[in-house]
C-alpha cells in the first residue's frame, strides 16, 4: 500500500497531508509483554491494522512512523505490505519522539500534518475529513474531540474530592491535524517538556487549536478488553459477491480442459493458458469479489508470462490474493455452455478438482453444463463459454 496522493481542494490547490504515527510508546496495560502496538489483533499487528485505515484516506502521505529500535523485528512485520518512509528512533517522551518524526518529514516540505495514535486502527474518511475543512478555512490546527457524557468526579484516595462541571469538557482523540510548520517550530519550543498530546504542545506555543466532532469507533486500545473490542470489529465479516465470464473458440487438437479436467474430444480450445473457460471465468469472479478488477487486468493476453501455463496457476494467484485479503470461500457456482463435448459424466471430477484448487470442501462448489439448443457460437459448435458467480466472506472494511 502507497502513501502520498496529495488532497485536491475545491480551489484545486494541491495541498500534501502527511502523518506521524506515534509507536514508540511501552503500552504495558494490554498486558502480555509485548507492546500494545505490535499485540495480535485478528490476525495482523495492531499497528498494522493503523497503517491500514491511514493507507486508506485520499490526499494521506508520506508517513513517518517513530518506534524504539528494540522492536526492529516486530515493526518490520507490522509495516508488510506497506510503503512508510524509514522509521525513527522515538525519544524518552511522547514530545520527543513526535518531534523527531516532525524533523524527518522536513525534507518532504508538507503543508500539513496529522499526528495519530498507533492504537488507534479505527479512523475513518470523514473524521479526516473534517480536520482538512477546518485547516484549509485557516485553523492552525484542529483536533477531533467527543462530548464528556458522564458525570466527573474528582478522587483521592478512591474518595470522592468534588463534582466537576462537565459543561465545556471535551475528550481529545487522534489524529490531531496542523499546518506542519507551525506545529514543528512548536515543538521545537516546547523541547525537553512532557506533553500528553499534540494540541497541548500546541497550546503552550501560543497556537489556537480548532475541534470537530470526533468518531466514537475511532476508539484507542489501551487495556485487554479495548483488544477484545478491537478483534471483535475487525473480525466482522461481509459478504462479496462476484460474476465471471469466459468464451473460447475451438481450434485444432484432441482434447479439451474444463474446471481442471481433461477431456478427451475432437477439438481443443484456442488461447494463452490451456483456455479453461470454466476456471477462468471462476477467477474472474473472485477477483470480482475481492474486488480486484478483471481477469485481463492480472493476465494480460499475450503476455509471454503466462503462455502455454495449466489455467490452475491463475485460480492459484487468486487464492493468493483471497487469503491476502483474509477472505473466505463460501460457494462457487460454475456454469459451462456449449453444444458439445457432453459435460456430465465429467461433473464429480471438476467438483473435485476446483475443490482441491480452492482448498475448500466440495459441498461449497456446485458445476452445471448446458447447451442453447443451438443458439448462437456454442450452439453452433464453434467454442465453449462458461461463467460463475462466487460468493467469499471478507473481513468487514475498517472505518
Amino acid at each position: 500500500m502507497v502513501y502520498g496522493a496529495p488532497f485536491v481542494t475545491g480551489l484545486g490547490a494541491m495541498l500534501q497531508i502527511a502523518a506521524v504515527v506515534a509507536a514508540a510508546g511501552r503500552g504495558e496495560r494490554t498486558g502480555g509483554g509485548v507492546p500494545k502496538q505490535y499485540r495480535p489483533v485478528a490476525g495482523r499487528p495492531l499497528l498494522s491494522w493503523t497503517l491500514h485505515g491511514l493507507g486508506a484516506l485520499d490526499g494521506v502521505g508520506p508517513v513517518q512512523v517513530v518506534c524504539d529500535p528494540v522492536h526492529h523485528d516486530r515493526y518490520s512485520a507490522s509495516v508488510e505490505g506497506f510503503d512508510p518512509l524509514p522509521p525513527v528512533a522515538g525519544g524518552a517522551t511522547r514530545q520527543a519522539s513526535v518531534l523527531r518524526g516532525l524533523e524527518a518529514l522536513a525534507a518532504h516540505e508538507p503543508d500539513y500534518v496529522m499526528v495519530h495514535d498507533a492504537a488507534r486502527p479505527f479512523v475513518a474518511p470523514d473524521l479526516v475529513g473534517r480536520l482538512r475543512v477546518a485547516l484549509d478555512g485557516g485553523a492552525e490546527g484542529v483536533i477531533p474531540v467527543l462530548p464528556v457524557t458522564d458525570t466527573v468526579k474528582r478522587c483521592r484516595d478512591k474518595v470522592i474530592a468534588e463534582t466537576l462541571d462537565r459543561r465545556g469538557l471535551a475528550l481529545a482523540q487522534t489524529p490531531q491535524a496542523f499546518r506542519y510548520a507551525n506545529l514543528l517550530l512548536a515543538h521545537r519550543a516546547c523541547a525537553g517538556r512532557e506533553f500528553t498530546d499534540d494540541a497541548a504542545v500546541a497550546e503552550a506555543a501560543g497556537m489556537t487549536v480548532a475541534t470537530v466532532a470526533g468518531d466514537a469507533g475511532n476508539m484507542k486500545v489501551t487495556t485487554a478488553d479495548d483488544l477484545v473490542e478491537a478483534e471483535r470489529r475487525l473480525e466482522a465479516r461481509e459478504i462479496r459477491v462476484g460474476t465471471g465470464f469466459d468464451a473460447h473458440a475451438f481450434a485444432k487438437g484432441d482434447r479439451v480442459t474444463l474446471c481442471g479436467v481433461r477431456i478427451p474430444h475432437g477439438r481443443t480450445l484456442a488461447g494463452d493458458t490451456d483456455a479453461d473457460v470454466g476456471l477462468h471465468a471462476l477467477v474472474d469472479a473472485m477477483l470480482g469479489a475481492m474486488g480486484e478488477g478483471d481477469l485481463g487486468a492480472h493476465f494480460p493476453v499475450g503476455d509471454p508470462a503466462w503462455k502455454g501455463r495449466p489455467s490452475s496457476d491463475l485460480v492459484a494467484v487468486a487464492v493468493g490474493l483471497m487469503k491476502a485479503r483474509r477472505a473466505r470461500l463460501v460457494n462457487a457456482d460454475i456454469t459451462l455452455i456449449c453444444q458439445r463435448p457432453r459435460l456430465a459424466p465429467h461433473r464429480p471430477a471438476m467438483k473435485a478438482r476446483v475443490a482441491a484448487l480452492l482448498g475448500v470442501d466440495p459441498a461449497r462448489v456446485n458445476i452445471k453444463a448446458t447447451s442453447t439448443d443451438g443458439l448462437g457460437f456454442a450452439g453452433r459448435g464453434e467454442g465453449v463459454a462458461g461463467q460463475a458467480a462466487v460468493t467469499l466472506a471478507m473481513p468487514a472494511t475498517v472505518s
